[in-house]
């Protein structure tokens, strides 16, 4: 029970990586709240946490909203008082309409290589990237963590101590062809990890970040088989990480194993990035 007694939230947390760090998180002892932007996702994470469920709350809030995250924390501190961590792992991956043209370049790509030929299937992603596309990008990943790490921080200080937890991607350390606004919001993550990291370090709050490879989540889903084969070639162990491998590496940094760790960020990717 390495989180006994604490207080956690987990934003993002209705699927995938984020359903399986509120769930192990309950397992070891802490009172979590599961934040989502759909509620429903967000309760389907506390029934899979079967009697842990009753000292957890699910709360629904977009964190590219500012007011609403105030609303959140607001709520957070009335019903527990403080909090102990944090883990910001809200995010989309969404490409929307550019989903199809990714496989279908992906497909191409892998057809082209195979044959030894040259690439002649350019992704060409960023300069039709709109604004809409960009914003939203940069809103939900980094305005999100920066809109609730400062809430957080501000309960944390009452009781100078805490760990806050950033879901950065190697897509923040070594870029991503598909996505130039997502390895952006990443990249910038890590800035943001580090300088409050600095900042806070006074107070007893630790702030790390996460770079995870690929892995088996719905907003990795879409990918077709064709493209997955060819993502999965550039990783040393040959496979993806699944959510749980993520979980365990966020539990670390949020416990008191982690006491000597700030400003740092670890990296299950399986070997797609040795740094």
């Amino acid at each position: 029970m390495k989180l006994e007694g604490r207080t956690a939230l987990v934003t993002g947390a209705g699927s995938g990586i984020g359903r399986a760090i509120a769930t192990l998180f309950a397992k070891e002892g802490a009172r979590v709240i599961v934040n989502d932007v759909n509620r429903e996702a967000a309760d389907g994470t506390l029934a899979a946490m079967g009697d842990a469920r009753e000292r957890c709350q699910a709360v629904a809030a977009d964190v590219s909203d500012s007011g609403a995250v105030r609303g959140m924390f607001g709520e957070v501190e009335k019903r527990y008082g403080g909090l102990d961590i944090l883990v910001n792992n809200a995010g989309t991956g969404e490409t929307g309409d550019r989903r199809d043209e990714v496989n279908r370049k992906g497909e191409a790509q892998l057809q082209e290589l195979m044959m030894g030929g040259k690439i002649r299937s350019h992704w060409d992603i960023t300069p039709t990237l709109s604004d809409e596309e960009w914003q939203q990008m940069i809103g939900v990943h980094l305005s999100g963590t920066f809109y609730c790490t400062r809430e957080a921080l501000k309960l944390m200080a009452t009781k100078n101590r805490g760990s806050i937890v950033n879901m950065s991607s190697v897509a923040g350390l070594r870029g991503i062809p598909v996505g130039s606004h997502y390895g952006a919001a990443k990249a910038g993550i890590l800035g943001f990890t580090r300088s409050v990291a600095h900042e806070m370090a006074s107070r007893n709050i630790r702030v790390n970040a996460i770079c995870p490879g690929w892995v088996e989540t719905p907003m990795t889903e879409p990918f077709s088989p064709t493209v997955k084969m060819l993502l999965t070639s550039q990783i040393p162990m040959q496979r993806w990480a699944q959510p749980d491998e993520i979980a365990a590496t966020a539990l670390f940094l949020a416990s008191d194993e982690s006491s000597y760790f700030t400003g740092q960020w670890l990296s299950p990717n399986g070997g797609l990035f040795i740094g």
